[in-house]
């Protein structure tokens, strides 16, 4: 499934590696296998499908707005919004979440 990210930050995460310190090693690991993941979907049903991955739509003002996450660990997230351009649906990364 095609993406973009939100933020350089993220953005220089997946493609440089750089600002690993930011998050634990597991995190950083967990980012990297979603990720793949995420690439390999070729629809947003098939993230939906992986029970493993916790799909989910956020509640409140944020769900309002569209944001979904999947669940990088019992503590962190990665919320995305799902968006349309002329070449179908995409993801748009917003962040790395400490949900606790």
């Amino acid at each position: 499934m095609r993406f973009i990210f939100d933020s350089k930050k993220l953005q220089k995460l997946y493609t440089d590696e750089s600002g690993c310190e930011r998050y634990p090693p597991a995190v950083v690991d967990a980012f990297f296998d979603k990720m793949a993941i995420v690439v390999a979907a070729s629809h947003e049903n098939d993230l939906r499908a992986m029970k493993s991955l916790h799909f989910e739509k956020l509640k409140g003002e944020r769900g309002n707005r569209g944001e979904y996450s999947l669940r990088l660990n019992k503590q962190y997230r990665l919320t995305f919004t799902i968006e349309n351009d002329d070449r179908g649906k995409l993801l748009r990364i917003l962040d790395i979440e400490d949900y606790h």
